[in-house]
């Protein structure tokens, strides 16, 4: 685990995306699988009909087999795209079985904007984030863009409206004791690695 304290968000993003990066090909692999069992049978993915998750990138841990399953058991499946403008904003796309993809303009694989498949992420039943680092309070430090920040922004004013279930997926090695939150963050329900859970189950 690391400890925050005396470090700035920038230091802990460079330091938590250098462990999760330095993880072999192997230590992935198996990640992913202990993920898979730690989500397929647990509640909120079994009754969840909408289902948001993120192809991975810079060493983020591999949800891939949880949306074969997902696609498997009849659920809708979502990834988040990049709007064209403003080019601040993502919206939420269905993706299809064996779907063609292509990468954005920060290199990470996407389907072809389709605003017909798109959903409204209060609609959503739950969506699995990604993320840099994380502790067990609910606080997610992402890679700092801000979109799901900003898709999420309206959690804000809207104190009652508790769609969509929040998680976000991560590696054990990218857990922090306390991180330093700033207004704009948005808190995860919980956050599942391959080895357990932190936060509300």
């Amino acid at each position: 685990m690391i400890v925050a304290d005396g470090l700035s968000r920038p230091a802990l993003r460079r330091t938590l995306r250098q462990a999760r990066r330095q993880l072999s090909g192997q230590q992935q692999r198996l990640a992913s699988r202990r993920l898979l069992r730690q989500l397929a049978q647990h509640p909120l993915f079994r009754r969840a009909r909408h289902i948001a998750l993120y192809l991975p990138n810079d060493g983020e841990i591999d949800p891939r087999p949880l949306m074969l399953e997902a696609q498997r058991r009849g659920k809708s499946t979502y990834l988040p795209v990049l709007n064209a403008w403003p080019r601040t904003r993502m919206a939420f796309q269905r993706l299809m079985p064996g779907e063609a993809l292509r990468s954005n303009r920060f290199g990470i694989a996407e389907p072809a904007v389709r605003p017909a498949r798109q959903r409204k992420i209060w609609t959503l039943d739950l969506v699995l984030m990604p993320l840099v680092g994380f502790d067990a309070f609910g606080g997610r430090l992402g890679m700092g863009g801000g979109f799901y920040d900003r898709s999420l922004a309206y959690r804000k004013v809207r104190k009652k409206c508790h769609k969509p279930t929040l998680l976000g997926l991560a590696h054990e090695c990218q857990k922090v004791d306390r991180l330093p939150l700033e207004s704009w963050d948005v808190s995860l329900q919980a956050t599942v690695t391959d080895d357990g859970w932190y936060g509300g189950k």
